[in-house]
């Protein structure tokens, strides 16, 4: 099925392999992933996470082969959605958080689909969805959390500027910012004050946005021990180039930090 472009929502294709059988669903945005979002999805299958929450790919237009139909229904995934528009991060999670609020479901888990992530904790976020928290966080830097092989640069800049800019935005301290495995309530993102769902939000703008909404109008925030961990060798597994992609992310940090993404009071 095809929806096409509304205000906020990208042109997409929807393909279901299964109805909404939970309260709860995990948006998995990739593009081009091969053999990873592949591991990730069977690590989900051994732990079970579909009897938690359905499994949802958030596709930007993969060609590598690795939404093959048959094998991601083998793994459990409940449904495809294919980006058919311009956009890259920003607009496959609208794409996937305007269809998952349409079918119903209570909260939002998000997760990269590059295998670095402990898709196994998606039950840990769920609970503290079930405890009244409208945004979780999950950190590999609190007491719990494991960062495995993180290249010094980057531990260093999620510490020392990406964390405490965001922390300062939103009045309240987070520890793992760049962090996209996360939770958001129903709630959180259907209030007025948030609208997540603008064009606006391309690339990384909506991370860093929703990172700190939560906490500036009065919300639940908290985060939760993850694992994040890279590959010993071989090419670090990221979509964000060394220049170009961090003077984009400084660029947005400071815009969020100005409440340049904040809806108009209008």
């Amino acid at each position: 099925m095809i929806y096409e472009k509304k205000r906020g929502v990208p042109r997409f294709e929807c393909t279901e392999y299964s109805g909404k059988t939970k309260d709860y669903v995990v948006l998995i945005p990739i593009i081009n992933e091969g053999s990873r979002i592949i591991t990730e999805l069977e690590r989900a299958c051994k732990n079970k996470i579909y009897e938690n929450a359905d499994i949802v790919i958030c596709d930007g237009g993969s060609t590598d082969g690795c939404t093959e139909e048959s094998r991601l229904k083998e793994l459990n995934v409940n449904t495809l959605l294919v980006k058919r528009d311009v956009g890259k991060q920003g607009a496959q999670l609208r794409m996937g958080i305007w269809w998952a609020l349409e079918r119903g479901y209570k909260g939002i888990i998000t997760i990269d689909g590059n295998n670095k992530d402990s898709i196994e904790d998606v039950p840990k976020f769920i609970e503290k969805l079930e405890d009244g928290y409208d945004l979780i966080q999950g950190s590999r830097f609190i007491k719990g959390g494991r960062a495995i092989n993180t290249p010094l640069l980057r531990t260093v800049s999620v510490k020392l500027i990406h964390a405490p800019i965001i922390s300062l935005t939103a009045g309240q301290r987070f520890t793992d910012t760049t962090n996209a495995y996360r939770a958001y309530s129903a709630k959180y993102l259907t209030d007025n004050r948030v609208q997540p769902l603008r064009d606006i939000f391309m690339t990384y703008e909506l991370l860093a946005y929703l990172s700190v909404r939560a906490s500036q109008i009065g919300m639940k925030a908290c985060e939760i021990p993850v694992t994040r961990a890279y590959p010993k060798t071989g090419k670090t597994p990221t979509k964000i180039s060394f220049f170009k992609g961090n003077s984009e992310l400084m660029k947005i940090l400071f815009m969020n930090l100005f409440g340049k993404y904040a809806p108009s009071k209008k």
